[in-house]
């Protein structure tokens, strides 16, 4: 594209909100014929599209339309992420977390005991080493 005829390109800035990138880069050429293009851009630090066309931008009734394709489109994408999360084996399935007890506030007693099976399983171990 020469910059003569770039220059002669309108561009528009649009926020992102509800607006899915996938729905917009498909769709803008239906809306504003073969030429205009669509990109991620950040205007005065809010994320939105640059849409570059010789004519006028989307209106209103269009945006609308792109914003209903987009929620059909995270709506889809959600489904499918959901349903290939439950049908997945698991990577490592025997390496999943078995809960053996819960985590309690401990009274002393079992404090003590707990200190103790440590205690005798060092006393164990620096024995063992001395055998050696």
């Amino acid at each position: 594209m020469s910059s003569s005829s770039s220059s002669s390109m309108n561009k528009y800035w649009i926020p992102h909100l509800d607006i899915h990138k996938r729905v917009i880069t498909q769709e803008l050429q239906y809306y504003l014929g073969p030429q205009a293009t669509v990109r991620p851009y950040t205007r005065e630090g809010e994320d939105g599209f640059l849409i570059t066309t010789p004519g006028p931008c989307l209106t209103d009734e269009q945006i609308d339309d792109i914003c209903v394709k987009s929620k059909e489109m995270w709506e889809r994408q959600a489904a499918a992420r959901a349903s290939s999360s439950s049908d997945k084996p698991l990577k490592r399935p025997l390496h999943q977390p078995v809960l053996i007890s819960k985590a309690a506030a401990a009274s002393d007693s079992s404090r003590r005991r707990r200190d103790d099976r440590w205690r005798n399983d060092s006393r164990t171990r620096q024995d063992d080493r001395r055998r050696e």
